[in-house]
């Protein structure tokens, strides 16, 4: 199983993000203080599962623990801000509307802005080494591909129920054929210029 705490100290949050490499569409975070009956072997970084696995340990996360939050920072403002900026502050805004306030702020991947007076430390890979940031993980992901899900019914011609945004190729040629939408991150370099040769020929 993961490591529960870092600082050993008792209110140790994780967070994390997703959608931070898509095309489209907001990036979501998630904060968590972790409990005792979270002490589950299958909960890992979220893009170790399946989408199965991920919905499953969602289920079971929620049903045992009421300690998180979910926010995001739309496309208007990862263009305003870039996308960096964008996932800080979302991880700042789940953050602050917890029910109480963190001792201590583990993130991760290896840029974090310092909330508010409370130490933090960024661990690479931290999804898959401490328990609060994977069940950060599996919730951010899992709360962003179900907004996606929505915004599908909206632009279905994007594929956004399989790709979830992610720039893969039937989503670039339908950015192609029928040009972005108003989800999209206009600053993002939406179509490569190889794609389009390829596509146009």
């Amino acid at each position: 199983m993961l490591l529960k705490s870092y600082s050993n100290l008792l209110i140790e949050i994780g967070t994390d993000e997703a959608g931070r490499g898509c095309l489209a569409g907001p990036v979501t975070a998630a904060a968590i203080l972790i409990n005792d009956k979270l002490e589950n072997e299958l909960i890992n970084d979220s893009k170790k599962l399946s989408i199965g696995s991920r919905k499953n340990l969602r289920s079971f996360i929620e049903e045992h623990n009421n300690l998180f939050s979910i926010a995001q920072v739309h496309e208007n403002t990862i263009d305003e801000i870039n996308i960096l900026n964008a996932s800080i502050e979302a991880m700042h805004k789940a953050i602050s509307i917890l029910s109480f306030e963190p001792e201590f702020i583990i993130v991760d991947g290896n840029r974090f802005k310092p909330y508010k007076q409370v130490p933090h430390q960024t661990i690479i890979k931290g999804d898959s080494k401490y328990l609060s940031i994977a069940a950060a993980s599996i919730l951010a992901k899992t709360y962003r591909d179900e907004y996606m899900l929505q915004l599908h019914e909206e632009f279905p011609m994007y594929g956004w129920d399989t790709n979830m945004g992610y720039p893969t190729k039937k989503h670039r040629a339908a950015i192609l054929e029928y040009g972005p939408c108003k989800y999209h991150r206009k600053t993002f370099r939406l179509l490569p210029e190889q794609l389009v040769l390829d596509l146009n020929r």
